[in-house]
Formats: C-alpha cells, structure tokens, sequence
C-alpha cells in the first residue's frame, strides 16, 4: 500500500483512519417512528465501515428542521438511544463516524409541520417540489426567521452535538451545502435580509459561525467538519459573486481548527453561469490551510490523483459506497464494482439498501 493513495492511512489530530476514503452523506429515507434509526441501518453502516470515516446521512437537529419523510433526527432520546446502536457496531468494527447535522430551511412543506410554514432567511419561494408523505407537492413561500428564532436554531446545533457526543459519534459535520438553511442565509439569492443576519458576505456569513461557535463548545474543532457546495445550484440556490463569498467564508474557518472541510465539485452542468468556478477543489481548496475532502463523482483513479497531486487529503464517494459495501476492498483488488439501482434510493426496506453483494 503505497503513501498518498486512498489506501493509505491518515489521522485527524488523535483520530487514526484506516484508509483516506470516506463514505459520503446519503439520504436513504429508512428512518423509523419518530424518526429513530432502525435495526436495518445499524446493518446498513455496519456493512460500510471499512471507510476511513463514515459520514451519516443528514439527521434534523429538531422537528422544524425536517424537509423529507423517514430521515433521522438527532433532537430525542429514543433517537440518540438508536444512533448509539450504529456508532457501538461500527466502533467494533474499527470504523469512525461522524453524523450530518442538518437544518432544510425552506426546502420543506407544511405537511411536515403540522400546517405552519417552513422557515428561513426571507420570505422566497424555491422552484421545484417537495417529497412529502403524500408524494410531490410544489413547495410554499417559507416565513423569514425573526432574529430571536435564530439564536433559537443556533442552540438547536448546540444540543445537537451533545446529544451527538452522547451517541458515541467521532465527530459531526455541519451541513452547509446544497441549498438548505446555513447555505440560505449564506448566498444572496436566498438572503434578502436587512438586519445583522443579511446585506453584506460577512453578514450573510455570521449564522454558519454562530452555529460553528455553539457547536466547538461541545466538541473540539479537530471533530468537526463542514461541507459546503460554492458552485452548487440544487435547491434552486446561486449567488451574484460566489468566488468572494466562499473565498471569505473559507479562509475564516482556518480559525477554528476543523477536522476537515468537506467541498462539493458541481453537481449540475453550470455552463451558463459564469460567475461559478469549475473546479471547486483547485480553486478554493488553496484557500484553506486543514484538512480538505473532496466529493463529486470521483473514481478510484480521479481520487487518487487529487490526493497524489496535494489538492485533497480524502475523497468521499457517495453512490460507489451505496452499492458497494466494500468499495475500499474493492478498489484494494482492483475488482469491479457493482451497479446501484436508483429505484431503492429514498425509502422501502433492505432491497437495494443491505442486499448488495460483498465481494467473494
């Protein structure tokens, strides 16, 4: 096993990982009632924990945060007690775990909160549909927060991590990506705030490092991470100069001593935005001086050549891990890989979620 592949090991201040591959966060909608992980996930990571790091799938930090059916939250007891099954199962394993905490902002429906709004930054309706218990169902003008309900939020991350510390998690990843609440407030297309909250990068930033704040409290910066998407255009984001806003909002998490910041190449064809800068990780990874993980459609050879090259220190794969439990094995023994079904992505039971096949 050669240095500097993704088969060799690396450490995180005291945390040692058995390889530099990381199992990207997957929303697989298999949540039980009250939104407690079931037996079936304790199966579904356990198969998956010969990643250097896994990372759960997004789990709501309280019931307003929630924007799908059946996925996790992170706010309840009976909710750590389930968590606490997966983090022992794959700890035995020799696996890490880190768990996504997640806020969906506007990207939610009344359906989810008893009738009342979504919340975020401003009052702005996002294109598309929301996947609802009843189906798809177009999404609603959210209510902008009030400033006291965001201090609210930022104690929802706060005790999330606790409760996160006290399900035996490694650590947590704050998500900041892929249109939901902290990148709302973060770009401004989604951002039309007047107060302390909005107008100016820096404003606009101020949630993302109250939320990063409350949860070093809880947990060492070197067990948190955070994943951010700075050309991502799902859930209907963008912003007018999003080189200076992440440039910024990068170079100040260099304070708070991460475990790793988590960037996300574009998901979308961005062509005819040419404000969006391609390569997310040559760009902006140079802008950080810790840890950098990058996602996006990487292989075996493309993850490779990112760590050998200096522009990441760990790759995660998102679907290759979905249907190939022992991808690390797999990419060992240069062995083929095992084709995902997107029919089982979101919901149902073990098909196509524990039944994949290991190699022989």
């Amino acid at each position: 096993m050669k240095n500097n592949t993704l088969l060799s090991t690396f450490s995180i201040a005291d945390l040692d990982l058995k390889n530099r591959m990381v199992m990207a966060p997957m929303t697989r909608n298999r949540a039980g009632q009250g939104d407690v992980p079931t037996d079936l996930m304790v199966k579904y990571y356990e198969q998956r924990s010969g990643a250097g790091i896994i990372i759960t799938e997004a789990s709501q930090i309280s019931p307003q945060a929630k924007g799908y059916p059946a996925t996790p939250g992170i706010y309840s007891k009976d909710q750590v007690d389930g968590w606490r099954k997966i983090t022992e199962t794959v700890h035995r394993k020799a696996g890490k775990i880190f768990i996504q905490l997640w806020h969906v902002g506007r990207i939610s429906h009344p359906d989810f909160h008893d009738g009342d709004l979504p919340v975020a930054p401003s009052a702005i309706k996002p294109a598309g549909q929301a996947f609802t218990f009843e189906g798809l169902k177009d999404f609603v003008t959210p209510r902008a927060l009030e400033e006291f309900e965001i201090k609210n939020i930022v104690e929802d991350y706060r005790l999330a991590t606790k409760n996160a510390k006290e399900a035996g998690f490694d650590g947590v990843e704050i998500h900041a990506a892929n249109g939901y609440l902290i990148d709302q407030f973060l770009v401004d297309k989604t951002n039309k705030r007047i107060d302390k909250y909005g107008g100016s990068i820096e404003n606009r930033a101020r949630f993302l490092f109250e939320v990063l704040d409350a949860v070093t409290e809880i947990l060492p910066g070197e067990r948190v991470g955070v994943r951010l998407s700075p050309s991502g255009l799902f859930n209907d984001m963008g912003d007018s100069n999003p080189a200076e806003l992440f440039s910024f909002v990068i170079e100040k998490l260099n304070h708070y001593n991460l475990a790793y910041l988590h960037l996300i190449e574009p998901l979308m064809p961005i062509d005819e935005y040419p404000q969006l800068i391609k390569n997310v990780l040559e760009y902006y990874g140079k802008f950080y001086k810790g840890v950098r993980m990058i996602n996006g459609g990487f292989t075996k050879e493309s993850g490779n050549k990112a760590i050998h090259d200096g522009l990441a220190e760990l790759v995660s794969f998102g679907v290759p891990y979905l249907a190939n439990p022992d991808l690390e094995k797999r990419f060992e023994l240069d062995a083929d890989l095992n084709e995902a079904n997107q029919d089982t992505f979101y919901g149902g039971n073990e098909v196509g979620y524990t039944d994949y096949p290991l190699l022989k």
